[in-house]
């Protein structure tokens, strides 16, 4: 399944290959604080590929805040967080935010809270290792 999502006005886009085709989608709502006042349910598959396009970088930013070990990527135009992303031993992993998704059946998706607060910074990277998307790639543009 090709799962296709952007921020409110477009500028960060991406298309995620979902194979096979997801029965369940999970959805981990994360207790954090810049998770919970921004409202982002967070999804991934391990072996899924992830395309990314910015389009105007210059309205694209990126966040980190506690551990600095994920990057939350903001529009600065709309501000929608459609992505974070996590570098572990020089490989690039990420999830993509539910609530920034155009094209999914919504009974697809399996909501639960996440909480990762008592995490240590080596707990939080191999979590992510492990689950997070593993191919990751920023693209000119999106087929």
């Amino acid at each position: 399944m090709q799962l296709h999502g952007q921020c409110h006005c477009g500028n960060i886009a991406y298309t995620l290959d979902w194979s096979p085709d997801p029965t369940e989608i999970p959805a981990r709502a994360c207790d954090c604080s810049f998770c919970t006042k921004h409202g982002a349910v967070w999804t991934s598959v391990p072996d899924g590929d992830l395309r990314v396009a910015i389009h105007d970088a210059s309205m694209a930013t990126r966040y980190a805040f506690g551990t600095r070990t994920a990057d939350f990527h903001v529009c600065s135009a709309c501000g929608g967080v459609p992505l974070v992303t996590c570098t572990v031993d020089d490989h690039l992993y990420a999830v993509v935010n539910v609530n920034t998704l155009d094209n999914v059946d919504a009974s697809l998706l399996h909501h639960r809270s996440a909480s990762f607060s008592e995490e240590d910074v080596s707990s939080k990277l191999a979590r992510r290792q492990a689950n997070w998307i593993a191919h990751v790639t920023f693209v000119e543009q999106l087929p």
